[in-house]
């Protein structure tokens, strides 16, 4: 009996490391200094960002997951990333997933846009439970205008966006911020936005943004040193992930559950997988497979329990 056809991604491609300068210098005072570290940051992350192998799914989904517990604690929840996980994760299908989950789902959904399309952008927008159910006039008009500007500096169209989304909603932290990162996405030419930016920016830099609209730089400042270092951290994100997943596929043709490849294939693009039962194998025999690619070292169990565990690169 021939051997059933194997069906497996291509190894993500593997790019440079972010230069070792950008990680030992303290956040310059001078913004043209600024300027030129975020610009250096973002020019090293651009081929990841533009690649677009699978794994980007999952690098994407990762970083969405940072951006959603930093403000998930700027709110004074206590979410942190295991727990937004489990509620995403092992929540029924059309369960609510909590005030958190619904962060989450809000920067995963940045993630998963085309970054040239504005009213995509309003529309998810105003359908991930955003509090005012719509933006204010201002803001999409500003928004629609930076998609049609050409050679804008990427950087300094987010703090234009995140400055005048502060000054109409001052109460406002999560737009202002997801719209920067729609933004520069867009000025960057990249096929979708990568949540960077709202787990490194602080909520005091974040309150002095109208201020950059009075020709002040103490924000395009504090933008940019958020911005070098959201850069370098997603570009040693995806390094960590392209070598996991390169060592998952070396492993996978010896792998022999009915659902192996579909798991494989799964564990490339999603942040985490519950061993529930596959298209054709059951539970025990999925629960089997991920302890055995934990066994081999090239997946890791992410809850730390017994029972109710997600698996994941």
């Amino acid at each position: 009996m021939p051997s059933r056809a194997r069906i497996m991604p291509e190894p993500p491609p593997t790019f440079a490391p972010a230069p070792a300068w950008l990680r030992r210098r303290a956040p310059p005072d001078i913004v043209a200094e600024a300027v030129f570290y975020a610009g250096a940051a973002l020019a090293a992350l651009h081929p990841i960002a533009r690649d677009e192998h699978p794994l980007g799914s999952l690098w994407r989904r990762r970083l969405a997951l940072s951006c959603a517990a930093a403000l998930a604690r700027q709110g004074g929840r206590t979410d942190d990333e295991a727990v937004l996980r489990d509620h995403w994760y092992l929540r029924r299908d059309g369960d609510d997933p909590g005030p958190g989950g619904r962060i989450l789902a809000a920067w995963r959904k940045l993630g998963e846009l085309a970054s040239s399309d504005v009213e995509e952008w309003i529309f998810a927008l105003a359908t991930l439970g955003h509090p005012l159910n719509s933006l204010p006039d201002q803001i999409v008009e500003l928004a629609g205008r930076h998609t049609q500007r050409e050679h804008v500096m990427p950087v300094l169209a987010a703090a234009e966006i995140i400055a005048a989304s502060r000054h109409l909603l001052p109460n406002e932290e999560a737009v202002p911020l997801w719209l920067a990162d729609a933004v520069l996405a867009h000025q960057l030419r990249w096929p979708a936005p990568v949540p960077l930016i709202a787990a490194h920016l602080s909520c005091g830099a974040l309150r002095k943004a109208p201020q950059h609209l009075e020709g002040e730089t103490i924000f395009m400042s504090a933008l940019c040193a958020a911005y070098t270092t959201a850069a370098v951290a997603a570009i040693d994100l995806y390094s960590d992930l392209a070598r996991r997943a390169t060592r998952l596929l070396a492993v996978a043709p010896k792998l022999r559950g009915k659902d192996a490849d579909t798991m494989v294939a799964i564990l490339m693009v999603e942040d985490a997988q519950s061993a529930g039962a596959g298209k054709t194998a059951s539970d025990r025999s999925t629960r089997r497979l991920f302890e055995r690619l934990v066994s081999l070292g090239v997946v890791r169990e992410l809850t730390g329990r017994p029972t109710f565990r997600l698996y994941g690169l």
